[in-house]
């Protein structure tokens, strides 16, 4: 792969100075790793270490940290070297195992630091392999995401992408406004050779061709957003219609306080869990009702707060009730345009008539576009429906098994921007405009597309989306 960034050369990426940082987390255990990039790093580590025999590509070599100026061994070590082109960042890297102990890491780091080495900023290596062309940026992004990764969906996602799967998908694309491009520049360059010039039939066709890919990978922002952030879903309603016992039921624990008393839960409870690997932070709110009691009112405050930020809202209803509440009709009122999922709970004592939620919904005059679900946090029935339907209307009925996502607003705009390119140049076609207009705006497009996968992307960007990595990697 050619850099994608034109600044820098393969050769300048590998000239630069050698970077040296701790790469396992703060704090202590079993192992600890120090790593080294640059051209001196087999040098540094080679002063640093009395090794067994000498370091070999692709091989660990044990060995043992020595204080040169008692000539005491301070750790026993396993030293592996590999050696440029054929590492993460493309220069030599030699990486240090150690005991993890924080004082153990600081002495070799400050031992390659007095060495010649400088202490790497954050996202600092994988920034070199950018550089270098060992990545494109939205392979050294899902590095990032793969490191934050709460859930093995997540961790999957991020995998599939750092492995190339968006690049290879936008590639195509790229290839076929390239192709119309080298078409349309022909026609205009070599008009007096008798070249022919393009139909605008054939324009719009071949425009469509590459529009058609791009407006399907924007539509996968929906969805690649809530894998890469998650998802904020407000479980709300009036006291006592068994909020607080589903909000354990889909953490299963009893993690919210569940009396018969109404008003229990006074202030906001909040939990993470993974719904088919989406992560999904549940909110529990005080029961919407007209109160004089000032603690409780406050809370009802916070609860209309967290409706207004969620993604999602769960109204709980009472399903064993045949005539609703009329705060619940206004209730869901307020809400018009938010996405919401109702649940009709207390399943469990709706013995005598299975149809009483049915009616009591009808008595509501709900939208038929709102999705009723019938739970009972009491036996758990309806719990896993509630599950689906959640995810359902989170994802917009996205494939989970897709993984060439747009996962970032930064990715998003790159496919919005190409699209609107190809849209005004569209418009040229019909207007009957000359080609060299159309290729402005397709150049546009390219330009896009190239800031898609980093071939053009500002440093100031660049160093905005690496100094969000942790230091080490």
């Amino acid at each position: 792969m050619t850099s994608p960034h034109a600044s820098f050369s393969s050769q300048q990426v590998l000239e630069m100075e050698t970077i040296a940082a701790i790469s396992t987390p703060p704090g202590r255990g079993g192992i600890g790793i120090v790593r080294f990039s640059g051209s001196r790093a087999r040098a540094i580590a080679e002063r640093m270490v009395r090794l067994a025999q000498p370091l070999e590509p692709g091989r660990a070599r044990f060995g043992h940290v020595v204080d040169p100026s008692t000539g005491e061994v301070m750790d026993e070590v396993v030293v592996t070297f590999f050696a440029a082109p054929h590492s993460y960042t493309s220069e030599d890297i030699v990486e240090i195992a150690m005991h993890g102990s924080p004082v153990l890491l600081n002495y070799a780091l400050e031992r390659a630091l007095g060495a010649g080495a400088r202490l790497a900023e954050p996202g600092e290596f994988t920034e070199r392999a950018f550089l270098s062309g060992r990545l494109d940026l939205t392979q050294a992004e899902a590095v990032r995401d793969l490191i934050d990764a709460n859930t093995l969906h997540q961790a999957r996602v991020a995998a599939q992408q750092m492995g190339g799967s968006l690049s290879r998908r936008v590639a195509p694309i790229k290839d076929q406004l390239i192709a119309l491009i080298a078409g349309l520049e022909a026609g205009v360059d070599f008009a007096e050779d008798d070249i022919d010039t393009m139909p605008a039939k054939e324009i719009t066709a071949r425009l469509e061709a590459v529009a058609a890919p791009l407006r399907e990978l924007e539509r996968s922002f929906g969805y690649g957003r809530l894998v890469h952030d998650g998802l904020r879903l407000a479980i709300v309603g009036r006291p006592n219609v068994g909020k607080s016992s589903l909000f354990n039921r889909l953490v299963e624990r009893d993690r919210a306080i569940v009396t018969p008393v109404a008003g229990t839960t006074r202030d906001l409870v909040t939990e993470r869990v993974a719904i088919e690997g989406i992560p999904v932070e549940l909110i529990d709110t005080a029961g919407l009702r007209e109160t004089s009691d000032e603690i409780e009112s406050i809370g009802i405050t916070k609860s209309r707060e967290a409706m207004a930020d969620a993604d999602l809202v769960l109204m709980v209803l009472d399903g064993a009730s045949p005539h609703p509440h009329p705060e619940d009709a206004s209730t869901l009122a307020s809400m018009t345009g938010r996405p919401v999922l109702i649940a009709a709970n207390k399943l469990d004592l709706c013995t005598s008539d299975p149809e009483t939620p049915e009616r009591g919904m009808s008595d509501l005059k709900l939208q038929q576009s709102i999705p009723v679900v019938r739970t009972s946090a009491i036996t758990g029935e309806g719990i896993e429906e509630l599950r689906k339907a959640i995810l359902k209307i989170a994802t917009n009925g996205a494939s989970s098994q897709e993984t060439a996502l747009i996962t970032n607003l930064r990715q998003r705009q790159a496919v919005t921007d190409a699209l609107a390119g190809l849209g005004r140049a569209g418009e040229g076609v019909g207007a009957g405009l000359p080609h060299e207009v159309l290729l402005v705006d397709l150049y546009d497009a390219l330009g896009a597309l190239d800031r898609l996968t980093g071939a053009t992307t500002a440093d100031d960007i660049l160093h905005l989306i690496f100094s969000s990595f942790c230091i080490g990697k």
